[in-house]
């Protein structure tokens, strides 16, 4: 049913109940999996919103060798489960962007046909005032979404 799976992970306890779901499916239909992780431009997603800070060169030079630490811890472990379970992975870490629209970004460009993430599940002025990714990507996704929970 499902030939190429993007999972998204951000590395937390939640985010890999998604990530089990997505390897499952994958395994269930012998698909091709596509995990992807993103790390916010330094100022998170204020930075879009003020120039009330630059930050130096050395500051990002840190930043950007912090931020892959942190995707390579995040990958390598889903890398390791998915070809421990015979499937065929790629990891994508997309730097400097906004989650939704770089999930979406990578869907499109390799050929995703389901995205597979978690979700809080938050609701009222919790998501009004925290956003949500995730219902970013189900309102905008030109391919299906499972959310997990």
């Amino acid at each position: 049913m499902y030939d190429h799976i993007l999972i998204s992970s951000d590395g937390s306890a939640l985010a890999q109940l998604g990530v089990d779901h997505g390897l499952a499916l994958a395994k269930l239909h012998g698909s091709k999996v596509t995990a992807v992780t993103v790390t916010e431009p330094l100022g998170g997603q204020f930075a879009f919103a003020s120039d009330l800070w630059t930050p130096s060169e050395a500051e990002i030079a840190a930043y950007d060798a912090a931020q892959r630490t942190i995707a390579e811890r995040i990958l390598g472990p889903i890398q390791r489960e998915a070809e421990e379970m015979g499937l065929t992975i790629e990891t994508v870490h997309v730097p400097w962007r906004l989650v939704a629209g770089a999930l979406l970004q990578v869907a499109d460009d390799v050929g995703c046909d389901v995205i597979v993430m978690s979700s809080h599940g938050r609701t009222g002025m919790d998501r009004v005032a925290m956003g949500s990714q995730t219902a970013e990507v189900i309102n905008r996704a030109k391919v299906p979404v499972i959310v997990v929970r």
